[in-house]
């Protein structure tokens, strides 16, 4: 028992003691009130759990959203919130059947830190798409009850098998967004098989659409990027897109008319998508990881003329993910980020809705010793 902390959850037939510590963190206590320190309980690790030091934790615009209960109507925000799930750390205290980690070993936790295991999605490496998961924040806490707590702490205790290895190479501050913008855009790249000669197209250059560019790019991809900013076409270049097209130019967008095998489209705001689905070529394929509010208009003849294809990508599962870090190693790929301490996170989110970062805040969770 450490801190001499103790909690008794009933589950079906059994009786689980829990042993706990307390960490330190940063959470929202409703949806109009800012992040701000607070203490939370993690479980001891148990057989196959490891314990991670969180170092770097990057600022997902989902935590915003979750953190002010924006998603209210499907997934409604329980508080206190912690968020945070983008989490590089090294490993300080393992079970005894771990065999993954070892103590300072580096290690990763993203949008994932359980699932049911055995469904057929599980058993494929697809756990994103499993009916029974468990999300590393705001998530019902199978072990202590409540719900899950996020990066914004100084440790978080998960399963091996929701732990990842991270390269060494890699800065970690820019290594922690990797975990879900990272994967968010490999795993449809890699689903559609981008590769060496293929035409990928990039819409929009933030976030998630800086990412894109990159892994496109390293994939070995002709990439170009859409966007409304001509400001962004340097930027743009130097992440390493080929060509750079302003959306809003008819004449420029016309000239890439049944061209394109991919499209990642990274927009979260209102806009034609039709405009994109007639880049592509004969079966190209467009596919949303932004999240528009509205619902898109599609032409149905965009799609049938061409046997285009239309779809939506979320994260990818563990085996994929631990792909994608390994391939972001062998590349030195990491986001453009702004390390900020923990206690400017209220200002980051601020900055955050007015798309004033370049182009992951990454917090530096050493500062949480401050508090």
């Amino acid at each position: 028992m450490q801190n001499g902390v103790i909690c008794i959850s009933k589950r079906p037939a059994s009786i689980y003691i829990k042993y706990m510590f307390n960490a330190k963190a940063y959470s929202a206590a409703s949806a109009a009130s800012q992040l701000a320190s607070a203490t939370i309980s993690r479980r001891d690790p148990a057989e196959h759990d490891v314990q991670i030091e969180i170092l770097f934790c990057g600022i997902c615009h989902s935590d915003l959203h979750q953190v002010r209960n924006e998603w209210s109507e499907f997934m409604p925000t329980v508080y206190p919130c912690v968020p945070g799930h983008e989490i590089v750390g090294r490993v300080t205290r393992v079970g005894s059947s771990v065999t993954k980690f070892k103590p300072s070993d580096l290690a990763a936790v993203g949008c994932l830190v359980d699932s049911d295991r055995s469904c057929a999605e599980c058993q494929a490496g697809l756990e994103q798409f499993c009916p029974d998961p468990t999300l590393t924040y705001n998530f019902p806490d199978k072990h202590l009850g409540g719900v899950t707590y996020g990066g914004y702490s100084d440790s978080i205790v998960v399963d091996q098998r929701f732990a990842l290895r991270v390269p060494s190479n890699l800065s970690l501050s820019g290594a922690a967004p990797l975990l879900c913008a990272g994967i968010t855009t490999y795993s449809p790249m890699h689903h559609w098989g981008v590769s060496r000669g293929k035409k990928v197209g990039v819409v929009g250059l933030g976030g998630l659409g800086h990412m894109g560019v990159k892994i496109a790019h390293a994939l070995g991809a002709h990439v170009v990027v859409f966007s409304t900013s001509p400001s962004k076409k340097e930027d743009a270049l130097r992440l390493g897109a080929d060509e750079v097209v302003i959306s809003k130019n008819a004449d420029e967008m016309q000239k890439h008319v049944g061209s394109f095998d991919f499209i990642l489209d990274a927009v979260s705001a209102d806009h034609d998508i039709n405009a994109y689905i007639n880049l592509l070529r004969r079966d190209g394929n467009i596919t949303l990881v932004g999240a528009p509010n509205k619902p898109l208009s599609v032409s149905a003849f965009g799609l049938i003329m061409g046997r285009r294809s239309l779809s939506g990508s979320p994260i990818g599962g563990i085996p994929e993910t631990q792909e994608m870090l390994d391939f972001c190693g062998k590349h030195n790929i990491t986001a453009d980020v702004e390390v900020i301490p923990i206690q400017k996170v209220n200002e980051a989110y601020e900055r955050l809705l007015k798309s004033d970062v370049k182009y992951r805040f990454s917090i530096d969770m050493a500062s949480l010793q401050d508090e």
